[in-house]
């Protein structure tokens, strides 16, 4: 496989993990790319982007990156409460009135963001391709009856996070939540970011390719199978009542990357990835660009949330206001292994089948990993999280356990 881009020479174990990938362990199409102090380090691509066609993965291809889009739309978030317009601590309900229905009227805004709503899913039946029309996902959610009682219990809204969040900063800001991030990250950084990609973009997305769930050998997260087990409980709501939006035919749609669907839907690459948390691992700024004030940072990497078994997803998770932080599950069962191995510092979000953008403040590094093959895991897979290690070793840390956290001595 040809790999193609540049590394410097002190990285140059992200390459030759990079080049395992795509010979070991399955990848078809993949970027990797990585920042220090603000100076891009690490950007590689190679292989495949669509399997049908033959069309190569290139400099400039495209992919939707899933939950890491989470990422996106907590950052527009912090940049209102960055600002003072925003207060993560004050009532959803301050500014979307018409979410207080059937007991909501307390949810405060962090809960959104740390999957502490009682959001996970709702039990209103989700038309077909309602997930393309936000007035009507956003009128669904003001109806809807948490459930659990907020505050109570930590559960991932998998699905349903980038409408709940992103209507806030749609109400805060007077702009839709792809248009603020357009104007006030991707446009100022010039990054190569959509959260609605416009038509003329549509050729270089790379298609999304679901695993094989069938394939003997496969191992199925516990969410899956309690999806599938019970279509009512928690995990079955969030990940079975979305009007059809996970099958492939619908996720690949060129209607679902013109909407925008701020839990799973942005478009990007590693660069993308890697380029919009350059400025959270500097402080806040680069290049001028300010995203937040450096007492921002602190509210975004630090743990507002964490649980020993999450309602939705059913394994620990951590989160901090909104970012994934890193999450060691290697003591549990083979199928429900996959978490996200980062320092401490560091928070930022993975997707779904392995993708992967963070920032680390004290490393100063940002990193994005994006690929079109998903794993069967709905953490970082031995793709991604072989790069992150690779990347923390050149650095200078280590790992205190073997498959831990890792940490500068």
């Amino acid at each position: 496989m040809a790999i193609q881009g540049t590394h410097e020479p002190q990285f140059v174990e992200v390459l030759a993990e990079f080049e395992r990938n795509f010979a070991e362990r399955g990848e078809v199409g993949a970027s990797v790319s990585v920042t220090v102090d603000g100076q891009t380090v690490v950007d590689l691509w190679g292989g495949t982007a669509d399997p049908v066609t033959g069309r190569e993965w290139t400099s400039d291809t495209l992919v939707d990156v899933w939950s890491c889009t989470k990422g996106a739309t907590a950052l527009c978030a912090h940049i209102l409460a960055s600002r003072g317009e925003l207060d993560l601590h004050a009532p959803v309900a301050k500014y979307w009135p018409e979410f207080a229905q059937n007991g909501k009227d307390g949810i405060l805004v962090h809960q959104l963001l740390d999957h502490q709503a009682g959001l996970a899913g709702v039990r209103e039946q989700v038309p077909p391709g309602a997930f393309f029309d936000w007035a009507r996902m956003t009128a669904i959610l003001e109806r809807a009856e948490p459930l659990w009682e907020p505050g109570t219990r930590h559960g991932y809204h998998g699905l349903l996070f980038g409408f709940l969040v992103g209507e806030v900063v749609q109400r805060v800001s007077g702009r839709p939540l792809a248009r603020f991030f357009a104007e006030e990250v991707a446009g100022p950084l010039e990054l190569d970011f959509w959260l609605s990609l416009p038509e003329e973009q549509e050729g270089r997305v790379a298609p999304t390719l679901p695993p094989d769930l069938t394939k003997p050998g496969t191992l199925i997260p516990s969410l899956y199978t309690a999806a599938m087990t019970d279509p009512t409980s928690v995990p079955g709501l969030m990940v079975v009542n979305t009007g059809g939006y996970m099958a492939p035919e619908s996720f690949n749609s060129r209607a679902a990357h013109a909407s925008t669907i701020g839990a799973v839907g942005g478009i990007t690459n590693a660069r993308g990835l890697a380029g919009m948390y350059r400025p959270l691992a500097l402080g806040g700024t680069f290049a001028d660009v300010q995203l937040v004030r450096p007492n921002q940072i602190a509210v975004m990497g630090q743990v507002s949330s964490a649980c020993s078994v999450d309602a939705a997803v059913l394994v620990p998770t951590r989160f901090a206001n909104g970012f994934l932080k890193t999450g060691d599950n290697q003591h549990l069962a083979a199928n429900d292994q996959e978490g996200v191995l980062m320092s401490e510092d560091a928070f930022g979000h993975s997707g779904m089948g392995g993708a992967l953008g963070f920032a680390d403040p004290r490393a100063r590094v940002s990193f994005g990993y994006a690929m079109n093959q998903q794993g069967s895991g709905i953490g970082v897979n031995a793709r991604g999280q072989s790069l992150v290690d690779a990347v923390y070793r050149a650095l200078g840390y280590e790992q205190i356990t073997d498959g831990g956290t890792w940490f500068k001595l």
